[in-house]
């Protein structure tokens, strides 16, 4: 677990998690010290112990008010209800589909949820939170948010990408990645985690990533990426070119046994 603050009033915790032949998938939470502090998803399950140890170092339980799943994947729901019990003062923020699932899980009282959709904002004390769907976005309860205090864009799984190597896990900045790296990773990423877009009318497509090109946020704090500081431009320039990619096709068994025996030989 890497701990980093790559913008104002941010604290990232970073993970990952091995990509056999190709590197590392980062795998970021945040922790906003808004008026009222927000913690945005909650790592990876695998990793919970170690993840609630470091949240806990970073804020005290009782201080934590919001806890935003930006979707429900494992990478982001790993450790949701350890801090839940821990925090008796924070509210669980999520879409309906996404409250649907953890419901399935686990029973949570009304009175701790907040349903969140995009176009709508969430008050945390002195600012708000704009909530927004991510580009390319694969679940109906994907959440993005823009800090309206700082513009911090938190993006979800929209602009994910692999890196090569770990040290680019502890980067300060996507610019640490090679140029063709990074813009190899976020074709990868899109066509894997997203590839819908391939069978959509062009205009239609590039109309999606419109709202970020005219906010222009100064970092982009994807949960699947370095932090990106002034580069949402080229970020959105290549995922327009993604759409071109051939769909992503998932490994087959011989890669899953080497990234079984990589991870056997950690442990």
């Amino acid at each position: 677990m890497f701990i980093s603050r790559p913008a104002p009033d941010v604290v990232a915790l970073t993970d990952a998690v091995p990509l056999p032949g190709i590197g590392f998938l980062p795998v970021n939470a945040y922790v906003l010290y808004a008026g009222e502090p927000v913690l945005i998803d909650t790592g990876l399950r695998s990793s919970s112990p170690e993840f609630v140890e470091e949240l806990w170092s970073l804020i005290e339980p009782a201080d934590l008010r919001w806890v935003i799943l930006t979707h429900p994947d494992g990478d982001h729901t790993g450790s949701v209800f350890e801090i839940l019990d821990a925090a008796p003062n924070t509210r669980l923020v999520t879409a309906m589909p996404d409250m649907d699932r953890q419901a399935r899980e686990r029973r949570i009282s009304p009175e701790r949820v907040f349903l969140l959709n995009p176009g709508e904002s969430l008050d945390v004390g002195d600012r708000r939170l704009l909530a927004f769907r991510p580009p390319f976005s694969d679940s109906p309860a994907k959440l993005g948010l823009i800090d309206d205090a700082t513009g911090s864009c938190f993006s979800s799984d929209g602009f994910g990408a692999p890196v090569t190597t770990a040290d680019f896990l502890e980067s300060d900045d996507i610019g640490a990645v090679p140029e063709p790296d990074r813009i190899a990773g976020q074709r990868l990423w899109a066509a894997v985690d997203s590839p819908w877009p391939s069978d959509m009318d062009r205009d239609a497509f590039l109309s999606t990533l419109l709202p970020l090109r005219d906010v222009d946020p100064p970092v982009v704090l994807s949960s699947h990426l370095p932090p990106a500081h002034h580069k949402a431009e080229a970020l959105l320039d290549t995922l327009a070119n993604a759409q071109d990619a051939c769909p992503g096709v998932g490994p087959d068994q011989a890669p899953l046994r080497r990234m079984f025996a990589e991870m056997a030989a950690r442990t």
